[in-house]
C-alpha cells in the first residue's frame, strides 16, 4: 500500500525499513560484502570498529529484510557465510553512489566544517 511505503509518515513500514537499513553499520556491511561471500570473522575485520554484538544484530536484520543470505555449512565447528541477495546488490549500488559522493565532496565538506567550527 502506498501509505505503508511513505517515508514521511511516522507510522509507515517504509520509514521503519529505511531507519533500519540506513544505519552506518548496515551500510558498511553491505559495502564490505560487495559481490563476495564472506565469513563472520572476515566481515568483522573488514568493518573496522564494529563489535561482535553489532555485527550479529545487523546481519540478522539484513537477513530478515532479505538483503543478504546466510549459509551454514554442516562442519565442526560450523562455518557460516554471508552473501548479498539481488535486493542487497541493488541497495549496494545506491551505497556506492553515496561513497562516490563522499569522496567527491570530502574536501568541500571538511573545509566547511572547519569554517563553521571556527
Amino acid at each position: 500500500m502506498p501509505d505503508d511505503a511513505d517515508l514521511r509518515r511516522a507510522d509507515s513500514l517504509g520509514r521503519e525499513i529505511f531507519s533500519d537499513v540506513a544505519n552506518k553499520w548496515a551500510l558498511l556491511i553491505i559495502e564490505a560484502l560487495g559481490e563476495r561471500t564472506l565469513r563472520f570473522s572476515t566481515l568483522r575485520d573488514e568493518v573496522e570498529g564494529i563489535s561482535h554484538k553489532m555485527l550479529t544484530q545487523n546481519l540478522r536484520m539484513l537477513e530478515r529484510y532479505g538483503l543478504l543470505e546466510r549459509t551454514v555449512h554442516p562442519v565442526v565447528p560450523p562455518r557460516v557465510e554471508y552473501t548479498l541477495t539481488e535486493p542487497g546488490q541493488a541497495l549496494r549500488a545506491t551505497i556506492d553512489g553515496l561513497c562516490a559522493w563522499t569522496h567527491r565532496y570530502f574536501g568541500h565538506i571538511e573545509a566547511s566544517r572547519r569554517r563553521f567550527d571556527a
